[in-house]
């Protein structure tokens, strides 16, 4: 007879109930007979359940991050951030795609130039080893600029956006065809490692009512067409969909069976901490916001998708910044002890796939920021903006590392949910259970999660040699403040089997067909774990830790830390091997794979301790080839094949020693020069605002007529003509009115609308009226200006310059709010025409497919190209952004400074802004013809902006360039200062021949004067 406490425990009791001997697979209320295997119908490569995916017939624990290839548009960058991913233990990793970085005009795709071929990503994923969760749009949301939608199709001339309107799905036809077709040719099913294609996205609108199930017709036909256009391109991997909330229950089989619009796994999206790094804006479907609440999850799942994996194509990683919020974003809020609760809390729901949302952030560079979000997208993701890994990449490494390896995990039925696992009220346990092995999974945390005390405790847990509370022998198991642990029993370690540890699993290895196993937990914390078959055990190496002892029982070895310190071996005689490391030491733990298969097959696996990252691991000629990353000097120790006698470190041999527990031991040197950084000292500057004068001429190609008096937008002008930028072909970042009229005005109503923290100054016949310096929270600006303080030319023409800083289109179905002067009227006198000039021959020129069509706006230096490499700024004058201007206007400073970066390096850059005097300005940054940053000291924090390799030139000369707007008489300066942000040997060089993303100058500029 065997004694389980689940069902006791569930009901408060403390009496036992016992169980026959042969429980197994049909002794659990839900057993694996219960649940579907499905698959798409047009093969069984990828296939899911109740419990979890299944590739090529084996089950697969998805853990993915995001990154978005649009924000970090160097295709030699990717390969950096995806081996990061896998050295993480990631499985898989997911990216949007971009509609408007792609598709500058209705009847252009790009897939081609430069980083517009995503491709690339597809062919890295294969040589690093990780799936591919594909997720196109055709709206991606991201609070990029209108939500991904190109800024053509924001007119109203499409309709609303969204919906199976004809014209809406014949715009997005091209771009989701070759993105489907593209997309098809890297599947899973032709042998790439596309796993699944996400339709359309947060699009939670397939009910009109969800309790009656009536269905909203146009949503969803809009899903079938996409779905149909999908397979008609050669997709034949799933479809998914992430439902925005809980409340909408959309696209699922299991919810509607047959309903239009359904996908082939439906997922959820959900952010329970704060989206945002501004508290304030945390509303919406969570209620109020309490830090470190977790969320109930698993009864959705039960009512909406129940034969399906707990899906979550976005769980957060992290929260934006946005304009307005802190310096830096909001890492204290969602950093490693965030990752630590959460993502455990997931598993402990039974999930089985996530993909974290941002798991590298990146920039807005150009225009790609949405008005919700500054020019920062770092999310405070475990991979940082500048690309630099901390202590929240390695607290998600530590739990990934665990799912990789962890099959069992894979196919689990939650048992119980209470604190009736544990001896101190305040920690409660969720059991979950493999009906198949009966291993199972305890995962553990403060019963009320918010809560961040200390808090001690003892297990009571079900095991193959009895109900045990454990530890048994001494100690207590720890969770302390705002963390969790995963505790297993029966845990499959090879042929052998950890029966149970207070400490959590990190990863393990076969190594010569013996299993090497990581422990892992807290500093002085004590540790207790039961080897089963063992007859003897002994400690080879305490490290500081305290010696253990060990007891023989239960048909095998109990061992007992009292205090965990560093790093402690443990041997026994049945060949196991158990490695007990503190959290700091789990850190630098590393299992990197022999194979580039996402599952990382335990018996290729090398384990290593030490360095700041270790990317890939090879065997040749006896000798363990690694490559990573160090940013000092670093002692490596390395557990692996006895056949091995020597190691090496990105390619250079080192000296090796053996240890008596058989791991071979090394030291690595780090680079210990120095990069030499430029001052940016030596500046010239030249007015780029020429058009405030009236003797300007605006004949030229750059400016269009602003003529017309009827607009498909559903936001109609309280004044004509018609002043909305994207309706004359114009989209992006900054743009220009000049309003001509004649006859005595004495002032001038205008309301501009430009997206939140947007800005606008007027300027008649070159003297400054006024300026709206901006509001993070508001996209209107409306002001009535006075002509007194200006000279009226009373018996001739008059100008009127309004100088817009568009931060974007909103998202959603905001996306169509125009974006330009809503209303201008004169008071005194009528405007007698209108021109509008925005980005260089606005959308069809395409002088610039490289950097894209979101890349630059309508300012002088930009049309010209003094922002890119080759211009001629000899005939301009020296001056320096720190010296400023005295006066209301925009100038543009420009520098050229060399940069000289060792190959053996990856090293980061930003560049620091500061406003010393007035905060009355607007400031934009170009690296090598880029837009960098947004430097809004009125509205915004941020001043630190990073520029990635290949964007700055590592090996040469770099163009920098800065505009400053003034939108006051008092003027403005900027103190510019370049930083080194990190700088690690390895293997992977931040030096690269990167020409080809930063064309130069060319004379076909001249025209847009």
């Amino acid at each position: 007879m065997r004694y389980f406490w689940g069902i006791s425990w569930l009901s408060g009791l403390s009496l036992l109930t016992s169980l026959p001997d042969s429980i197994g697979v049909n002794a659990q209320n839900n057993t694996l007979e219960q649940w579907p295997l499905h698959d798409n119908g047009l093969n069984q490569v990828v296939q899911w359940d109740h419990y979890s995916f299944k590739i090529n017939g084996k089950r697969l624990f998805v853990f993915s991050g995001e990154i978005h290839y649009w924000r970090i548009p160097v295709p030699e960058v990717w390969e950096d951030l995806l081996e990061k991913i896998k050295a993480a233990g990631f499985t898989a990793f997911a990216f949007y795609g971009n509609w408007g970085y792609h598709s500058a005009n209705n009847h252009t795709t790009d897939f081609d130039t430069g980083a517009h071929d995503f491709t690339k990503l597809f062919e890295i994923a294969d040589r690093v080893g990780l799936y591919v969760i594909t997720r196109p749009g055709p709206y991606v949301n991201a609070e990029a600029n209108a939500g991904g939608f190109p800024l053509w199709v924001t007119t109203g001339a499409y309709g609303a956006l969204r919906n199976n309107d004809s014209r809406y799905l014949n715009a997005l036809d091209p771009y989701f065809s070759e993105y489907s077709a593209l997309t098809s040719k890297y599947g899973v099913t032709k042998g790439g490692k596309a796993i699944v294609y996400q339709i359309e996205n947060e699009y939670g609108e397939q009910w009109r009512d969800s309790y009656k199930k009536i269905a909203n017709a146009a949503a969803s036909n809009y899903m079938q067409a996409l779905e149909d256009s999908a397979l008609a391109n050669g997709i034949d991997i799933p479809l998914i969909h992430n439902d925005p909330n809980m409340n909408t229950k959309s696209w699922s089989e299991d919810f509607a069976p047959g309903a239009v619009g359904n996908v082939d796994i439906a997922g959820l999206d959900s952010y329970p901490s704060c989206w945002s790094c501004n508290l304030d804006e945390c509303t919406s479907t969570n209620g109020k916001y309490v830090a470190y609440q977790t969320i109930d999850y698993y009864d959705h799942f039960v009512e909406v998708s129940d034969t399906q994996p707990r899906f979550f194509p976005e769980f957060q990683g992290g929260s934006y910044n946005p304009w307005g919020g802190p310096e830096g974003g909001c890492p204290a809020d969602i950093g490693a002890d965030f990752a630590n609760l959460f993502y455990r809390d997931l598993i402990g729901q039974r999930s089985t796939a996530i993909s974290l949302y941002m798991m590298f952030g990146g920039t807005n560079w150009g225009a790609f920021a949405a008005p919700v979000v500054a020019t920062s997208y770092d999310y405070s993701s475990p991979i940082s903006e500048n690309r630099k890994i901390d202590s929240k990449f390695y607290e998600t490494k530590n739990l990934a590392l665990f799912t990789r390896i962890a099959e069992d995990l894979t196919v689990t039925n939650r048992l119980g949910n209470s604190t009736g696992y544990s001896t101190n009220l305040a920690i409660e346990a969720s059991e979950l259970r493999n009906p198949v092995t009966n291993g199972a999974f305890y995962v553990t945390r403060h019963t009320e999660s918010s809560s961040g005390t200390v808090e001690l405790f003892k297990l009571h847990v079900s095991t193959s040699v009895g109900n045990l509370t454990i530890p048994q022998h001494a100690g207590s198991i720890v969770i302390n403040g705002h963390q969790s642990k995963i505790l297993v029993t029966d845990f499959a370690i090879g042929n052998h089997t950890l029966t149970y540890s207070t400490a959590e699993v990190l990863t393990f290895a076969l190594i010569d067909s013996k299993p090497v196993v990581v422990l892992s937990t807290g500093v002085g914390e004590s540790v207790e774990f039961h080897v089963k078959g063992a007859k003897n055990g002994s400690a080879i190496s305490t490290g500081a830790s305290t010696n253990g002892t060990f007891h023989s029982e239960a048909g095998g070895i109990t061992t007992n830390v009292p205090r965990v310190s560093g790093m402690s071996v443990f041997k026994f005689d049945n060949g196991v091997k158990v490695i007990v490391a503190d959290k700091p030491t789990a850190y630098l733990f590393w299992a990197p794979n022999l194979s580039n298969d996402p599952f990382a097959p335990v018996d290729q696996s090398v384990l290593v301790q030490g360095p700041y990252l270790v990317r890939s691991v090879s065997h040749a000629d006896g000798c363990v080839e690694l490559k990573g990353d160090i940013l000092n000097t670093t002692a490596i120790e390395v557990f692996t094949s006895t056949s091995i006698d020597t190691l090496s470190w990105n390619g250079q041999k080192l000296q090796t020693s053996r240890t008596t527990y058989g791991s071979l031991k090394a030291t690595v040197a780090a680079f210990n020069g120095t990069i030499k950084l430029p001052s940016l000292n030596e500046w010239k500057v030249q007015d780029t605002l020429p058009e405030k004068l009236p003797s300007y001429d605006d004949s030229g190609a750059a400016w269009v007529v602003a003529d017309h008096l009827t607009t498909p937008n559903p936001r109609k002008p309280d004044t004509l003509p018609v002043l909305y930028v994207d309706e004359y072909g114009f989209h992006n970042s900054f743009h220009l009115f000049r309003g001509h009229f004649s006859g005595p005005a004495t002032g001038v109503k205008l309301s501009v609308q430009g997206g939140q923290a947007f800005g606008w100054s007027a300027w008649l016949n070159g003297e400054l009226v006024g300026s709206y310096l901006g509001n993070s929270t508001v996209g209107v600006g409306n002001m009535t200006l006075s002509f007194s303080n200006a000279t009226l030319n009373t018996n001739g023409t008059n100008v009127l310059l309004v100088a817009q800083d568009n931060t974007g289109h909103d998202l959603r179905g905001g996306a169509v709010a125009p974006r330009g002067i809503l209303a201008a009227s004169l008071q005194g006198a009528n405007f007698t025409s209108w021109k509008i000039a925005g980005e260089a021959g606005g959308e069809e020129s395409q002088l610039d497919p490289v950097r894209g069509p979101l890349s630059e706006g309508g300012l002088t230096a930009e049309r010209l190209g003094w922002i890119l490499p080759g211009f001629d700024d000899s005939a301009w004058n020296s001056s320096s952004p720190s010296t400023g201007i005295a006066e209301a206007g925009i100038y543009f400073y420009r520098t050229i400074v060399p940069l000289d970066v060792p190959a053996e390096l990856d090293a980061s850059f930003a560049f620091v802004l500061n406003a010393p005097a007035s905060k009355h300005i607007r400031v934009q940054l170009f690296v090598n013809g880029y837009q960098y940053a947004r430097f809004n000291p009125y509205v915004g924090n941020e001043r630190r902006f990073p520029v990635p390799p290949g964007i700055l030139n590592y090996s040469g000369d770099n163009v920098i360039g800065l505009s400053i707007w003034a939108q006051s008489e008092e003027g403005g300066k900027v103190d510019v200062q370049m930083v080194q942000e990190y700088a690690v040997e390895s293997s992977w060089s931040s030096r690269f021949d990167s020409e080809y993303l930063r064309p130069g100058w060319t004379e076909a500029r001249l025209a847009y004067a």
